[in-house]
């Protein structure tokens, strides 16, 4: 049997595997951040903020409290601890026939949660511009 599109999402959180989350994202995909105004689209920018979503929140305390399921999407209820301060947070992904995620949205509280994820996933991105460049 094959596994669904959550179940490969919860196998990439367990294992961190950039190359599998690349794999389970459609080219077109539409990434929309807690901290970011405008929505961004395609693959290598998701992958961007994904890996950096996976260092920054999935350290230790991370876990998915519930799960809701349709036909084509899902909505996870998220917690985790980042530098003292609890997130309390929601995935919102859609996939297409494939399997594929074609949208990926996540919503974060409270504020002060939302400004800390701010700066972890700013210093992050940063880091790895840096590297690549």
């Amino acid at each position: 049997m094959a596994y669904s599109t959550i179940e490969r999402w919860h196998e990439i959180i367990k294992s961190r595997d950039i190359a599998s989350l690349k794999a389970l994202l459609a080219d077109d995909v539409v990434f929309e951040s807690p901290v970011v105004h405008t929505p961004q689209s395609g693959n290598a920018i998701t992958i961007k903020y994904l890996a950096a979503a996976l260092h920054v929140l999935n350290n230790g305390t991370f876990q998915y409290l519930n799960e809701w399921l349709g036909p084509d999407s899902a909505v996870l209820e998220f917690q985790t601890t980042c530098d003292g301060i609890l997130i309390n947070g929601v995935d919102m992904i859609r996939w297409n026939d494939k399997g594929l995620i074609t949208h990926f949205k996540v919503m974060i509280r409270p504020l002060k949660a939302v400004n800390k994820i701010h700066e972890l996933m700013g210093q992050m991105l940063q880091r790895d511009a840096a590297q690549q460049g």
